[in-house]
């Protein structure tokens, strides 16, 4: 849909002081890192982070669409905003990310009190937006457009770990899958984009940076013009060795990775590099083949299997992650099977679940074979339960272990403890000071010994 500025269904007077903002985020790391950037924006323009979200005189909801309980929560939180936005016309609604890309102007519809409905791609322009919100204008930005490059004004959650968008958008057309229709078409920054921003985030202490792409083996794909390996295309192993001695970063990750486009170079080049992390995150989403044909996935359980293999004849002390999607129309009993089944033949140190949402303008969405919610609730408490089973015995390998930690921050719930992560991404907690000793901070590299397992975290002492 190409962008216009309607009339406002409300009048109201253009406030010199920008007052306060509130951002809320659903959704993946993607939309965490637009949120970041976001943020930083708000801040440049004048507006302040407020203290509670009820109090904000501006709300921004980034959303997504991939389950249907996503899009749920965010109307109830519209709701909510509607209604305070009776009693306070100055107060502005923004609606981003996934679900504005999706829905358009059948929010503001549904949400007359909206202000601006604006898809991913708008992220970077969200102050000329915003501006013509200010002029009396409900806006609505969801045409599809080249992507503006804007690496100065993040507002980052994280002092220390920094996400770094690489490559946005998708080419893939998973037949369950609703991101490509809201993110659009693949679009890689260029290399040299990527370093400035990666050296800035150095700069200022950041210490471990995270290269963000729905499919970040894609990388530099839709680039036609560059040389940079004997094959002329630039590739996210290129990328890796290109980024890897800038200077103050001491850890590299990607997310999230495509079975179809995981190479062994890749793994090679991982292995070579000692800041790249010993961690990797490949979605299998069903162990079931007739599933992944149905999904439009493109491998096979052998050739997905064939990956693993290799990163851990390569680099043993891996861990891997992963992604799986129960109750799929068509699924039977014995396809469910061989999803529980790969779990346990790879042992995966943790695999996110969920099952099967409906989502518009997606083929799987009109399929006739459905599965009825009493088996995907079933399904999914079966899968969740293994994941855990299994997740604690993977974990059981750090008992007693010494472990290099980067400290990420004090922990939320224990202020007495500090939390950061292994190299292979296992949250870990120890213990702020010791023995009368001076308390680390974020930021710093600790050895700690692990003396006690759960299933998704581990708890040690310095050593």
């Amino acid at each position: 849909m190409t962008a216009f500025i309607a009339p406002s269904k409300q009048s109201k007077s253009i406030r010199t002081n920008r007052g306060s903002y509130w951002i809320t985020t659903f959704g993946c790391q993607m939309n965490k890192a637009d949120s970041e950037r976001m943020s930083g924006i708000l801040q440049k323009m004048g507006y302040e982070l407020a203290k509670e979200e009820l109090k904000a005189d501006l709300i921004l909801y980034n959303t997504c669409t991939i389950r249907d309980n996503a899009e749920q929560k965010v109307y109830s939180y519209l709701g909510r905003q509607a209604r305070r936005k009776k009693l306070d016309p100055n107060l502005k609604i923004i609606i981003a990310g996934c679900l504005a890309q999706q829905e358009g102007e059948t929010l503001l519809r549904r949400v007359p009190e909206i202000d601006l409905v604006m898809g991913p791609q708008h992220a970077n322009r969200l102050e000329t937006l915003l501006n013509q919100v200010d002029n009396g204008h409900q806006v609505l930005a969801t045409d599809e457009q080249h992507i503006y490059e804007d690496i100065t004004t993040a507002r980052r959650e994280s002092a220390v770990c920094g996400w770094v968008n690489i490559i946005y958008g998708c080419n893939e057309r998973c037949t369950y899958c609703v991101v490509p229709s809201v993110r659009g078409k693949e679009q890689s920054r260029t290399p040299q984009a990527i370093k400035k921003e990666i050296e800035e985030l150095a700069k200022i202490g950041y210490k471990e940076i995270t290269l963000l792409g729905q499919n970040i083996d894609a990388y530099g794909r839709d680039f036609k013009a560059y040389e940079y390996n004997e094959s002329g295309q630039l590739t996210l192993s290129y990328l890796l060795e290109y980024i890897h001695d800038i200077e103050g970063i001491e850890r590299i990750r990607f997310a999230t990775s495509h079975p179809r486009y995981f190479t062994k170079e890749l793994i090679d080049v991982c292995a070579r590099l000692p800041k790249v992390c010993e961690h990797f995150h490949i979605p299998f989403q069903s162990g079931s083949n007739k599933i992944l044909k149905n999904m439009a996935r493109g491998y096979t359980i052998q050739t997905y299997k064939e990956i693993i293999n290799y990163i851990k004849q390569v680099m043993p002390k891996s861990s891997v992650t992963a992604d799986a999607i129960v109750a799929f129309p068509g699924e039977t009993k014995q396809d469910f099977e061989e999803t529980l089944s790969i779990i346990e033949d790879i042992k995966f140190d943790l695999v996110n679940t969920a099952a099967y949402s409906p989502r518009p303008n997606t083929p799987a969405a009109s399929w006739p074979n459905q599965l009825a919610e009493n088996i995907k609730i079933d399904r999914l408490r079966e899968i969740n339960s293994l994941v855990e089973k299994v997740a604690k015995e993977r974990n059981l390998r750090y008992q007693d272990s010494i472990q290099e930690v980067l400290i990420e921050s004090i922990n939320p719930k224990n202020n007495s403890q500090l939390m950061g992560r292994t190299r292979t991404n296992r949250l870990t907690f120890f213990p702020r000071s010791q023995n009368n000793e001076k308390s680390h901070q974020p930021g710093e590299k600790v050895n700690i010994k692990i003396n006690q397992i759960r299933p998704f975290s581990l708890t040690g002492i310095l050593v």
